[in-house]
């Protein structure tokens, strides 16, 4: 029979000494099905230096009676033909044996692709992705113990579809609590006492424990639900960091067996940190999260807030280390309860916002939806790229270990300080992107020696063959192709319908993709990384803006600020409009007014201004404001006082805000959530030489007993006392019990003040001001 469903996860098993590819999917009608494959093999590539014929021979001797196949093939690496020796493997599991085997025998210069998963080579070579339609002309139904409603052996080669559509989806929320009277919770020890889910058809349901603590019960009794609601994704807020490492370690402990996979297996490690359930995706929303720049804060509560799924002033917020408190005190279970729903309906609300997005990268870099929110950007990239090398033949290198290496960047003009009132911002679409596909600039068309026709980088002197095209090029030709036609292909639809929003993601996702190709050109783990790639890129930016700084000179098209992809100029409409015509028709770039400032006002650094759109906007970049490792009320004075400034041009009215401010804080009328400073630990706390606040912080929340590494966020408060140094003054905040342990003065000469005089000394406001004297002029006596 034919099949067509479409691919949410793969995965592969060994069958008696022969592998066997598993394709986990969702039919047209609904169905959940199993496609088996037994018919591919692993295998990789052995790059002889010298005659290939000998290395061949010698090859076959080593690896003989271990593996299926040895052949000479053609293929090519960084655009240049070469002999490659295919040794074609019987398991997965043998590759590395074999790959060391290799690399001793004589005359091996490298070993190539015998670190590419099995699953990943098998989509690769088949040419198709996950989250795309997938078609078996030939599958043969066969039996098997998986939870699905069809099983069957492929008969022949499967094959990707284009259909812009998607399968009805069973997605299931979930999120635990855990009981934690001595800090940091152990899954040998501390019980899990509620374990809430949401679904579309159930709305929630919460598994909470008796006053025994008894947790093997509701254990047992969420997976049997699991079971029964039997869902495709499962969603979490860093249920890779921790719900799942809990469940599955506490399950074990307790003796219960969290059989919540397609094949009755429990939730396992794999790639990237992610937890694999086979046959379903389980995504970590918190991973999309990471990469939301404006969420300073990562917690679930702020990220709901954020994307207006709930508010925080409507929620209820209890630290995590009072959970037991809670629990404890029977008067307040209810509100632990409520707690709990509040988190899995916000989740399952991030899900509803973040997962046609995710399926969306997923479907274009070829990363399952499992994996591709924990992988990195660089690594979505790469698979995409993998995919475009397997089409030509391109052998992928190998990884190798790099040392860190700067080159030049891209112009950021020196700004007019002061206010300016109408200001268009010209922005270059995709500049990086453009440059690579209009002069062909990739590893595999550089060209090291004399070259007669070829693109020539300025300042640097790179030489990039004019064709045949490159990877890098051909790859983003298909993306903006595929965006453009996505786009044509929204207008059939009303805005807001399901068909609309599901293409938006879509080129969404391929603007996305194609924007980080520049970056996975500078990455050192890339693959394909060539350094003169990346200088190449920026030396060619370079040259385009100060090209078109130099002609709007010549239109007399005053220029106040320049950064990387985009111009600032006053907007003289006919002015810019000739600009434009300039850069579009003349030079071959694609650019647009992106936005018009009523008022923007620069200080003398680079990147750094806040402006106010034509919409009422209000833009602040490389302030305070934009940085998480300032307290929450340096932020929201920043930003209230540059929205007073811009938009009623009152500087008396920003100074008497920001006196007010100071006198409720000194007053010690806030929340500790406004003066929290959040910093990262970005390595393990032994390997700090100095004792920063964080660090110090970090120590103090050891020492009551909570586990802190690498990676986490450490949120603490500036307090009364200690020494000098702001080391000793600072406290983790879910230590602090009382909020008049904190340093007010600090968060006034520290946070508040320097926060607005970032705006406010570009128009010559003094400090003093803001604690005691007056402001007596109009915004207006400070325009440039």
């Amino acid at each position: 029979m034919e099949l067509t469903f479409w691919l949410l996860d793969v995965t592969y098993g060994v069958v008696g000494n022969a592998p066997e590819l598993r394709l986990f999917g969702i039919t047209n009608d609904d169905k959940r099905v199993l496609v088996l494959d037994r018919s591919f093999r692993p295998y990789f590539y052995v790059l002889p230096s010298g005659d290939v014929n000998n290395v061949f021979t010698n090859v076959k001797r080593k690896l003989e009676g271990k593996v299926l196949n040895v052949e000479i093939v053609k293929r090519r690496l960084f655009s240049n033909e070469v002999d490659a020796i295919k040794v074609i493997a019987t398991i997965p599991e043998k590759v590395r044996e074999l790959r060391e085997l290799a690399a001793e025998v004589p005359g091996v210069e490298d070993v190539l692709e015998a670190d590419i998963r099995f699953s990943q080579r098998y989509l690769l070579d088949m040419g198709i992705k996950p989250s795309n339609w997938v078609v078996v002309d030939q599958c043969e139904e066969t039996k098997g113990n998986y939870q699905v409603d069809l099983v069957c052996l492929a008969k022949t080669r499967p094959r990707m579809i284009e259909e812009h559509k998607l399968p009805s989806f069973k997605i299931l929320a979930f999120d635990i609590e855990v009981y934690n009277p001595r800090g940091m919770p152990n899954p040998d020890r501390d019980p899990v006492i509620i374990i809430s889910t949401m679904t579309k058809e159930d709305g929630v349901k919460m598994f909470v424990v008796n006053d025994d603590k008894n947790d093997a019960k509701i254990i047992r009794e969420f997976l049997d639900y699991f079971k029964r609601y039997d869902p495709d994704v499962v969603v979490g807020y860093n249920n890779n960091g921790f719900d799942w490492p809990y469940l599955v370690n506490r399950s074990s402990r307790i003796g219960v067996r969290l059989a919540l996979s397609r094949m009755s297996n429990p939730p396992e490690p794999s790639v990237y940190g992610h937890w694999s359930i086979i046959g379903r995706a389980n995504v970590d929303l918190y991973n999309f999260i990471e990469e939301v720049g404006e969420i300073k804060v990562k917690s679930l509560d702020r990220a709901a807030e954020f994307f207006g799924i709930m508010k925080r002033d409507e929620r209820v917020l209890i630290p995590g280390h009072r959970i037991h408190e809670y629990w404890d005190d029977k008067s307040k279970r209810d509100q632990l309860l409520k707690y709990a729903r509040d988190d899995v309906v916000s989740t399952y609300g991030l899900a509803e916002k973040l997962l046609p997005f995710a399926i969306q990268l997923s479907s274009i870099s070829g990363l399952p939806l499992d994996q591709v929110g924990a992988a990195s950007v660089g690594a979505r990239v790469e698979w995409m790229i993998f995919y475009e090398a397997v089409k030509r033949g391109e052998l992928a290198p190998n990884r190798e270990e790099r040392p860190y290496e700067t080159y030049k960047g891209a112009v950021v003009l020196e700004p007019r300080p002061g206010l300016h009132e109408d200001i268009a911002v010209i922005d270059f679409s995709s500049m990086y992107p453009s440059i690579m596909m209009k002069y062909n600039v990739s590893p595999d068309t550089l060209v090291l020696g004399d070259c007669d026709d070829c693109h020539v980088a300025p300042e640097v002197n790179y030489k990039f063959r004019k064709s045949p095209e490159g990877l890098y090029p051909g790859l983003l030709r298909m993306l903006v192709e595929s965006r453009r036609k996505v786009r044509e292909l929204m207008k059939k639809y009303p805005e807001n319908s399901p068909e609309w929003t599901l293409l938006n993601e879509r080129q969404r996702a391929l603007k996305v993709m194609a924007n980080a190709m520049y970056g996975y050109c500078g990455w050192l783990g890339a693959r394909w990384y060539r350094r003169e790639v990346a200088e190449a890129v920026t030396a060619w930016g370079r040259n385009l803006l100060k090209t078109v700084i130099e002609k709007a000179k010549s239109l007399s098209l005053p220029i106040i600020y320049g950064d990387t992809d985009s111009l600032f100029v006053r907007n003289i409409s006919d002015k810019v409009d000739a600009l434009i015509n300039y850069i579009n028709n003349e030079l071959g770039f694609d650019v647009k007014v992106d936005k018009v400032y009523r008022r923007v006002l620069f200080t003398e650094a680079k990147k750094r201004y806040v402006g106010l759109t034509i919409d009422g906007e209000i833009d602040i970049v490389g302030f305070e404001a934009a940085r998480g490792d300032w307290a929450e009320i340096a932020k929201d004075v920043q930003e209230s006082v540059a929205e007073i400034v811009l938009t009623t041009g009152d500087v008396s009215k920003a100074v008497s805000y920001v006196k007010s401010i100071i006198d409720k804080v000194k007053a010690y009328q806030f929340d500790i959530d406004d003066v929290i400073i959040w910093k990262t630990l970005d390595k393990s706390l032994n390997e700090y030489k100095v004792l920063t606040p964080h660090v110090a912080a970090a120590k103090q929340l050891v020492e009551a007993g909570y586990k802190v590494g690498k990676g986490d966020m450490i949120g603490y408060v500036v307090v009364k006392g200690g020494g000098a140094k702001l080391a000793y003054k600072v406290k983790p905040y879910i230590l602090v019990k009382d909020i008049r342990e904190i340093d007010v003065d600090y968060y006034v000469e520290k946070q508040i003040v320097p926060a607005a005089m970032r705006i406010l000394e570009v128009l010559g406001i003094k400090e003093s001001q803001l604690m005691e004297g007056k402001a007596g002029k109009s915004i207006l006596d400070y325009f440039s």
